[in-house]
Formats: C-alpha cells, sequence, structure tokens
C-alpha cells in the first residue's frame, strides 16, 4: 500500500492478487499490508452481492508453494 493506496491485479477468473511485502519488510508491515489489502477488497463489495464475497485466500512467496488462510477471517477484516 503506497500512500494509502491500495494496488491489486483481477484476472478473468476471479483471482485478485497484489504485492503486499518484499524481504526487507518486518512481519507487522506484512501484516499491515495484508489487512489493509483484505479491508479495501471487502470495503468495494457490492451491496447487493449475496454469499460469501471471498471463496479462499492464500498466501505465498513469488514461485514458491502458497499457505491457506482462513477464509472466515479474511472476511471478518475491516477498517
Amino acid at each position: 500500500a503506497k500512500g494509502g493506496q491500495v494496488a491489486y491485479r483481477v484476472d478473468k477468473k476471479g483471482n485478485m492478487q497484489a504485492g503486499i511485502g518484499k524481504v526487507s519488510f518486518s512481519a507487522e508491515a506484512i501484516e499491515e499490508n495484508l489487512t489493509a489489502f483484505v479491508a479495501a477488497i471487502n470495503k468495494q463489495k457490492p451491496s447487493t452481492a449475496k454469499g460469501r464475497y471471498i471463496a479462499t485466500g492464500a498466501i505465498s512467496l513469488t514461485m514458491s508453494p502458497s499457505i491457506a488462510i482462513d477464509t472466515q477471517e479474511l472476511i471478518d477484516i475491516k477498517l
């Protein structure tokens, strides 16, 4: 998140991707960036959308296996 902005990409299948940190970042900074990213996604959910807006969540390093994240925790994140 640069200057309070959250930048992410969405592909044709609805997958969202965002860079939330680098090796030089502290764990707290990465957690803060992840929280800001998920909060931005939750804020942009249309009010007419029914059901679960976030179906699955995972985090990974570039070219490495991903780690699943509990989707209920992601849905509950709001700023």
